[in-house]
């Protein structure tokens, strides 16, 4: 009786263990399904093997914070944007070279005393379409640096201080992967200026944010720097402009500037010769880089719609013809009409008595 109790009760034991562990392993998977960040972890796993793989480095040890801000880590030899490719602005990539690439690209020369310490941040601001995400691109292909594209909407999380340790990560992250930049595009929407109306949880991301980054602006050794991007300088934060040592205004280009842009913009495609990109862009006053690339394309049509009516009409076609001036000017023709007429709209709604922005009265008749 003695024996057959005891061989019950190591059973029951061995049931009761096995119910256990089961249980345990039922509520792990289920955790692991319900974690917001398990995705972007996975992905993130790969992207460092990649990473660390392209750099020669070995796989840097990272916690799931950090995991997730990985996918946003850009290898510099995925950047296909260089100085070269930016036409223009020649005194402002001289600058950049001088006080940004070198720096990360020879640190010894850089470490004797405080004055000559790296730029821990530098502000690119300016018109839309001039180029700062160019430049900012261009800067981390140049200095080889690692380059980490911030975005908001990974920072922000549903559950209660994640959002802070997401912001911590960035930079916890750029200290294992230095050399590194930190790239914030539309720096305004995230480090504004601070308001009573602001959510506590955008409030405490900002404030961590300039904390972790006086943190590094005292470390000699970190080859950090956080560059940014606006439209809207007047709109950042007084103490997010006061950690901007250097800035940099990247206006509308000049006739030069727009000739060089040209240039650049039409390397490598059929073109004619005997183009003249200075009298081109001589018609293209206010244009930015960006008018000037949509110029391009919608130039780059008329071959093609040349071919299509050639071969309605039974000639023999092989490939569209090489883009000419007139198709240039064709495209201008239509380009500056099409601004003209999107400004006079814009006057027209701000002029019509009518146009409300607020929601009428109760009683307000419509």
């Amino acid at each position: 009786m003695g024996g057959s109790s005891e061989t019950r009760l190591v059973q029951e034991l061995v049931l009761y263990a096995a119910s256990a562990a089961l249980s345990c392993l039922v509520l792990f998977a289920g955790l692991r399904q319900l974690d917001p960040n398990r995705a972007a972890s996975k992905k993130a796993l790969e992207n460092k093997k990649e990473i660390a793989k392209r750099l020669g480095r070995p796989l840097i040890n990272t916690n799931q914070y950090e995991d997730v801000i990985a996918c946003d880590v850009i290898n510099p030899d995925h950047i296909d944007v260089e100085f070269e490719s930016i036409g223009g602005l020649d005194h402002i990539k001289q600058a950049l070279y001088e006080l940004v690439i070198l720096p990360l690209r020879r640190p010894e020369l850089f470490a004797y005393g405080k004055l000559l310490s790296p730029q821990k941040g530098v502000l690119l601001y300016g018109p839309p379409g001039t180029g700062k995400t160019m430049l900012a691109k261009a800067i981390a292909k140049e200095s080889g640096a690692v380059f980490i594209n911030v975005r908001v909407s990974n920072l922000m999380s549903k559950w209660f201080g994640d959002a802070q340790k997401l912001v911590a990560a960035i930079f916890t992250l750029a200290y294992k992967l230095q050399p590194a930049i930190i790239f914030i595009d539309e720096v305004d929407s995230f480090l504004g200026q601070r308001r009573t109306t602001d959510h506590e949880a955008m409030t405490n991301m900002k404030t961590e944010f300039m904390s972790l980054w006086d943190g590094f602006t005292t470390d000699q050794n970190a080859q950090v720097m956080v560059l940014a991007a606006t439209n809207r300088p007047s709109e950042l934060d007084e103490a997010i402009l006061r950690r901007f040592p250097q800035s940099f205004e990247i206006g509308i280009p000049d006739q030069s500037g727009r000739s060089q842009i040209l240039k650049v913009i039409l390397k490598g495609e059929r073109v004619e010769e005997n183009i003249d990109y200075d009298y081109i862009a001589s018609l293209c006053s206010g244009f930015t880089g960006s008018d000037l690339f949509e110029l391009c394309k919608k130039a780059a049509y008329f071959p093609v719609k040349d071919l299509l009516n050639d071969e309605k009409q039974g000639k023999p076609t092989h490939s569209p013809r090489a883009l000419t001036q007139a198709d240039l000017m064709r495209a201008l023709s239509t380009s500056k009409k099409m601004k003209k007429t999107t400004s006079e709209y814009r006057l027209g709604m701000q002029s019509t008595p009518w146009v409300r922005h607020t929601e009428p009265d109760d009683d307000q008749e419509l």
